[in-house]
């Protein structure tokens, strides 16, 4: 089975650490955050990942050359200008099987095997891995009636929603909704599929997810990678 890894973001929200390295080659313990996946994937039986770089892309090609050392086959699309994480899969090769689609910056326990098998048992054309992430709203909200009269005050509420993990399953024929060349992110392609009438839907996972793209998660995910890295790694643990 085949993966790609969207790893060719700016990371702005890390910087200034992703003014000189890449996202994915930001450290979790003692490893690039994108290892760590590579690890996973492997034990599930991908056994090629295809990275999509741009931003500062030779050093991730510098960090994991061909990987052989990982037990991989590992291969480089690179972008020459911004085409979106959906508009990257079209200069792609070779995408004829149903294949994953990842963030290369995210630390989690999903289990891979399950959320393929998901997938197909739905018939789906792209499945979203999902989990629950609560929203804090930082400030006092004022309730108002139709006369813009405060009725009702909530302090630093919250909410619940389900989000997109920044992992997905693809069936082949979901490029045939991208333009090659043409910049595409990926709700605007999932608005397409379902115009399309494709079938698009979830898997709803409960257990551990880091977006490490983020700051406050970035921070929690050093602290947890200690204390749980045989969950994240295996027993055969690096």
């Amino acid at each position: 089975m085949k993966a790609v890894i969207l790893a060719g973001g700016k990371g702005i929200s890390l910087a200034p650490y992703t003014k000189i390295i890449p996202k994915p080659l930001v450290p979790i313990g003692d490893m690039p955050i994108l290892e760590v996946m590579l690890y996973q994937l492997k034990q599930v039986g991908v056994d090629e990942v295809i990275l999509a770089i741009d931003h500062l892309g030779y050093l991730l090609q510098a960090a994991f050359g061909d990987g052989s050392r990982y037990g991989l086959r590992i291969c480089y699309s690179m972008e020459d200008r911004p085409l979106g994480t959906a508009g990257a899969l079209a200069l792609i090769k070779g995408l004829d099987e149903t294949f994953l689609v990842a963030n290369g910056d995210i630390l989690t326990t999903l289990g891979f095997s399950d959320l393929l098998q998901h997938h197909r048992l739905q018939e789906a054309a792209v499945t979203i891995a999902m989990c629950k992430r609560k929203v804090d709203i930082n400030f006092g909200i004022p309730q108002l009636n139709s006369n813009n009269e405060v009725v009702g005050y909530v302090e630093k509420p919250f909410y619940d929603f389900q989000v997109s993990m920044g992992i997905y399953i693809f069936e082949p024929r979901v490029l045939n909704y991208i333009v090659s060349g043409q910049y595409l992110d990926f709700p605007t392609l999932v608005l397409k599929l379902l115009k399309a009438k494709e079938r698009v839907v979830s898997y709803l996972f409960d257990g551990y997810w880091k977006d490490l793209g983020r700051a406050d998660d970035y921070e929690q995910a050093i602290k947890d990678f200690d204390i749980m890295r045989t969950e994240f790694l295996g027993e055969g643990e690096k």
